[in-house]
């Protein structure tokens, strides 16, 4: 089955790279067509064309602007006929506006599927994202193989929105773990031990977590090379905000967690990896 991708960013070329190394061809769009260089793939002139040789189509964006703009700009893939393509949109969106993506590829004869991952780079090359879903049945069916060649474990939830919902909600815990491990172990060398201790004793201790295992190393070598960046974890603790907003209910720690992410910026580590918020506290 020809594929086709849209998004080379960090997570969606290690995505791409996975579905070629599982024998999918692909045809890819990217914003910046040199970052498909290096890759076995398809580079299309254009979005319209992506749909002219694409059965499952899928997306890794930023953001729901980004997306928008892809499904809707003049030559996007809602620009054509795509009656019985499958859209899956591997971006977290915001959890209204992935409501109208679904109705307008509907009215356009598309199926699309929400389909936001738990995990980065590392468990993407490996096939081992988390994959939660929302959309119609037929549509999961058809795409469910694929799925799995970059999902070890997938969630369809079915409704339109609660997969969105679930993938913030779960980007509560992994900031809020990710800051308290960086300030833990911050302040544990500010007392004078050592880092490798620290971080060899959380491991078996209060922050033995998912979390610590995979950025241990990043934290150990302070190499934060970008998997998820610190924009991309605000980005969702934002969506979350409004979220908790439109439930009335309060959201204690997610809203000073999203103000610390939200200082990357001011510090100009925005664009590296969600693990360098140890930075601000080393600082501090």
């Amino acid at each position: 089955m020809q594929l086709g991708f849209i998004g080379l960013g960090h997570l969606g070329k290690a995505i791409a790279q996975r579905l070629l190394d599982c024998g999918h061809p692909l045809t890819v769009w990217n914003r910046t067509p040199a970052k498909a260089e290096g890759m076995d793939v398809t580079v299309a002139p254009s979005l319209r064309s992506v749909t002219m040789t694409a059965d499952i189509i899928f997306l890794c964006l930023f953001d729901s602007h980004a997306v928008a703009a892809v499904l809707n700009q003049d030559d996007g893939l809602l620009s054509d006929d795509i009656s019985g393509k499958i859209i899956v949109d591997l971006s977290t969106n915001h959890f209204k506006e992935v409501i109208a993506f679904h109705q307008q590829c509907a009215q356009a004869g598309a199926i699309y599927i929400e389909a936001p991952v738990l995990g980065s780079v590392v468990p993407a090359s490996q096939g081992a994202l988390t994959v939660l879903i929302s959309g119609e049945n037929n549509g999961y069916e058809q795409a469910k193989a694929v799925l799995e060649d970059i999902g070890k474990h997938l969630f369809h939830l079915r409704v339109p929105g609660l997969a969105t919902k679930m993938k913030l909600i779960n980007n509560l815990t992994l900031g809020s773990f990710m800051a308290t491990i960086a300030e833990a172990l911050a302040l544990g060398e500010h007392t004078g031990i050592d880092k490798n201790d620290i971080l060899e004793i959380l491991s078996v201790g209060g922050g033995n977590s998912l979390v610590l295992n995979a950025k241990k190393n990043k934290l150990l070598k302070e190499d934060f090379s970008t998997h998820f960046s610190n924009a991309l974890m605000f980005k969702d603790l934002h969506y979350l905000q409004d979220l908790a907003y439109e439930q009335k209910q309060t959201l204690f720690t997610g809203a000073v967690v999203k103000e610390l992410y939200g200082r990357t910026f001011a510090e100009d580590i925005d664009q590296e990896d969600f693990s360098a918020i140890y930075k601000i506290f080393k600082k501090s």
